[in-house]
């Protein structure tokens, strides 16, 4: 009989075991051979935790904390090991020539093996308990945390299980395939081609590439054990609080006979049953907490649970669990922006990047101490919630975000960057929802992230589709189709989701919530410091390097204190740093790969960290209202550019007339003259800044192109320190009008016509963080641009910008009738503009 804890494995069931005693192959395993030992290899660099592994220390804890029995036993240690050959015979009764420490994956350190191979053997050899009574009314049950990437399983040289997938584990009823006493003999075949297939990878590669892809983890990388268990029992608990209803709704998943059986439930604050129900294995039933204790990064309280399945008054299986009461959504703040709310409050989701990665153990950490100890510093520095990067953790990392109370945000493992082929999309997804199903009972785990920066996403509306289904598996939890839905290999915004998720470095981010969903900033930051003797291959980068901790520690203060600004001036509800740990060339840690040394001064860190979450709570008054401005459609100032020689644009509005520049010439216009410039070195300069940039304005200008390809031209703008403070333009990239700041763009629809006039209007709106974008007297596009500028440094001019410190992207063609404003127009004032042709 075979015990599937997953839904998408193939376990080829052994002989079932005839009520007299166990399936008795037809020679017993032989044990272990004394030689050869196994033997630590030497990382580059070491944790702390090092040194305490070894044999009998290889990560002994009991690895399923929401499904506890009393009887177990750990088969993480020394096994034996091989390279498998394609087509090779499986070894059994044959000892291997090298020495594995399971559960190290085997090019880690700390597995002894230290090199990848795409195929390999393991083998060992283990004892039933006699009082375990195996055989005689109890089954053994074999579990493996994961298998990276494809694995079979032989007991006693009968197949019993094959799985694929490398972060998700499965289970199988080996007691067919048992002798009758003496060591069982266990050997594991696996397969992992990493990056030459489609499979889910996350970061991991074949080869590290001393860029943002790190060393990849091949083999058995979670522990592996067996219990004991009745031929009807418990196989998994699914835990969804309901803090409305004041009830925790549970089912409780049985492998067996059920008839007649009976599930009940006690939830217990310490010794004190708070709850209790009784119904039919496989419902879901509604255990009563009343008057809940929630659970939150402030408190993360948890209640105990029992759940025993009962034949009448007979006791047939009794496990252990625990939950916590919270709820996670969305709720609109006293600013009107929608924001993410924990129990029903705002809640700003302050985190930090997780990878998951250590130097000596690689996709698996040395001890739980060292798996518990990086979460421990989240806290330490005042982050409530982390983001679990493109990475899968063992169940004891979420019981320790569980226990210390930590909001995750989960990723599933991306394959590679391109396009997922055809053949792995089904496997892709599949994995993504066993992901969602193995952790959909850890209270610390508010949101589900399918895809990052558009890697292995390979259609917009499948991306949409699988977030909607992601959202149909899950309710309670947000849904976060594409983190970092700008960047990268993105196909762009498939509208679908909970959430509007845009990555910068250094940035932070600025996106604004819309319609129901909320804003984050899914990556940001990435500060970096060189550290001697701490770093992976001696040396490494950084999205931008500091020369020492005092800098560093300003950088992040610097950049944290610009999240509370787009939190309040944008709305963004969430911001997640790059990164609690350098990793392998990545040096924009808090702390060194090897967490050895603290790089920044933590006490600053921390609070600034607290000034963020306290003071990004959606309160109304973040956005400073503008002044009035000046009535009118003059403007503050108006160029008619209705001259018939010289170099002089007269002001028609005041006295900040303008100087042509390197030949620009009046000719013809729209409305009498206008001025002529050649697109290479020609334009009109003010001379002084006119536009206040830190509040309102608007710029207006008739204007006709005597060319419209892949160059960019600017019609008015402003200079600032860098460049331009906003260019009301043509963009070359999208061949459409625009009205931009640096990276950000309100576009028209339709590429112009050479040679025809057309009235084009670009606002700056602060207190509906937009620019928007009029051409002819009609809103043709808007764009969020809610932080605030800066205000002004440079001359405001006509015909060029300024990018990168050097003038740029000149008007080739004809401008006229240049209004400037103190103000944002209303929409009536612009078509007002427009009809009167000036």
């Amino acid at each position: 009989m075979s015990r599937p804890r997953r839904i998408r494995h193939t376990l080829i069931a052994a002989a079932t075991a005839v009520a007299v005693g166990l399936a008795t192959p037809a020679a017993a395993a032989p044990p272990l051979p004394d030689a050869p030992a196994w033997h630590v290899g030497i990382p580059p660099i070491a944790t702390k935790w090092t040194g305490q592994v070894g044999p009998n220390n290889a990560l002994p804890e009991y690895p399923r904390p929401q499904l506890t029995r009393d009887k177990w036993q750990n088969l993480n240690g020394v096994w034996e090991f091989a390279r498998a050959n394609v087509g090779q015979a499986v070894p059994t009764g044959q000892s291997l020539g090298e020495r594995v420490l399971v559960p190290y994956p085997i090019e880690s350190a700390l597995s002894g093996i230290q090199r990848h191979e795409d195929r390999m053997w393991y083998r060992r050899t283990f004892s039933v308990p006699a009082t375990w009574n195996v055989g005689t009314g109890q089954r053994l049950v074999l579990h493996f945390g994961a298998v990276d990437y494809d694995a079979k399983v032989w007991v006693n040289g009968t197949q019993v299980a094959t799985h694929r997938g490398g972060y998700d584990g499965f289970d199988v009823d080996v007691t067919g395939a048992l002798t009758a006493s003496g060591p069982q003999e266990l050997i594991v075949w696996a397969e992992d081609l990493t990056d030459a297939t489609g499979q889910p990878i996350g970061k991991q590669r074949r080869v590290g590439d001393r860029g943002i892809f790190y060393q990849g983890s091949s083999g058995i990388w979670r522990t592996v054990w067996m219990e004991p268990v009745p031929a009807a029992s418990v196989t998994g608990l699914k835990l969804t609080p309901d803090v409305a209803a004041g009830v925790l709704r549970l089912t409780a998943n049985v492998d067996g006979d059920t008839a007649g059986l009976q599930v009940q439930a006690v939830a217990k604050n310490g010794n004190k049953v708070v709850g209790r129900v009784t119904g039919a294995a496989g419902a879901e039933l509604a255990v009563p907490v009343p008057n809940a204790k929630l659970w939150s990064p402030d408190d993360p309280f948890l209640y105990d649970l029992q759940v025993t399945l009962v034949s009448g008054t007979r006791q047939v299986d009794q496990v252990g669990s625990y939950f916590g009461m919270r709820s996670i959504g969305t709720q609109r703040g006293a600013d009107g922006k929608l924001r993410i709310a924990l129990n029903g409050k705002i809640l700003f989701n302050l985190a930090n990047l997780d990878q998951g990665f250590w130097p000596d153990g690689l996709n698996t950490a040395p001890t739980d101490a060292a798996l518990k100890w990086d979460l421990q510093q989240d806290k330490a520095m005042g982050f409530n919630a982390v983001r679990k990067h493109i990475k899968v953790e063992p169940d004891r990392w979420y019981y320790w975000a569980d226990k210390l109370g930590l909001m995750i945000w989960q990723d599933m493992p991306s394959a590679n960057t391109g396009p997922i082929p055809a053949q792995w999309r089904d496997q892709f997804e599949a994995e993504l929802h066993e992901m969602v199903r193995e952790h959909q009972s850890w209270t610390s785990i508010v949101a589900w992230v399918p895809f990052n920066e558009g890697w292995g996403e390979w259609d917009r509306a499948a991306t949409g589709r699988i977030a909607d289904e992601v959202k149909a598996q899950d309710p309670t939890r947000l849904v976060n189709a594409h983190s970092g839905v700008n960047c990268c290999n993105s196909h762009g915004d498939s509208g679908r989701g909970d959430v509007i998720d845009f990555h910068q470095y250094v940035g932070p981010a600025s996106p604004a919530p819309s319609g129901d969903r909320v804003a984050i900033d899914g990556e940001h930051g990435g500060f970096g410091l060189k550290t001697s003797n701490h770093m992976w291959f001696g040396d490494g980068f950084a999205y931008e390097m500091t020369p020492d901790k005092a800098a560093l520690t300003s950088k992040y203060v610097e950049n944290t204190k610009a999240v509370l600004t787009s939190a309040k001036m944008c709305g963004i509800s969430a911001s997640i740093y790059t990164q609690i740990t350098d990793v392998e060339a990545e040096l924009n840690g808090f702390f060194t790969y090897d967490r050895q040394v603290t790089k920044m001064d933590l006490k600053q860190v921390k609070a600034v960290n607290e000034q963020v979450i306290k003071g990004a709570d959606g309160s109304a008054g973040n956005v400073p209202q503008p002044p009035a401005g000046t009535p009118g459609l003059t403007g503050i100032a108006f160029y008619p550019l209705d001259e018939t020689g010289g170099t002089t644009a007269a002001d028609a509005a005041g006295d900040n007339d303008g100087s042509l520049v390197g030949g620009a010439a009046f000719v013809a216009g729209k409305n009498g003259n206008g001025v002529s410039v050649d697109g290479g070195s020609q334009y009109i300069d003010i001379g002084k800044p006119l536009l206040n940039t830190a509040s309102d304005y608007t710029a207006a200008a008739w204007v006709k192109l005597d060319k419209a390809d892949g160059a960019f031209q600017t019609v008015v703008s402003q200079d600032g320190p860098t460049n331009s403070d906003f260019f009301l333009q043509y963009s070359g990239a999208d061949q459409r009008f625009a009205m931009s700041f640096a990276g950000v763009r309100a576009l028209g629809p339709t590429k112009p016509n050479v040679g025809q006039w057309y009235h084009l209007v670009g606002v700056r709106d602060t207190v509906k963080g937009e620019l928007r974008l009029y051409v002819d007297g009609e809103l043709a596009g808007t764009a969020s641009a809610c932080l605030p500028q800066a205000g002004p440094t440079g001359n405001t001019v006509i015909g060029r910008g300024k990018y990168g410190g050097n003038p740029v992207d000149y008007l080739d063609g004809t401008v006229d009738q240049v209004h400037l404003y103190d103000r944002a127009l209303s929409p009536t004032e612009i078509r007002e503009l427009y009809a009167s042709g000036n």
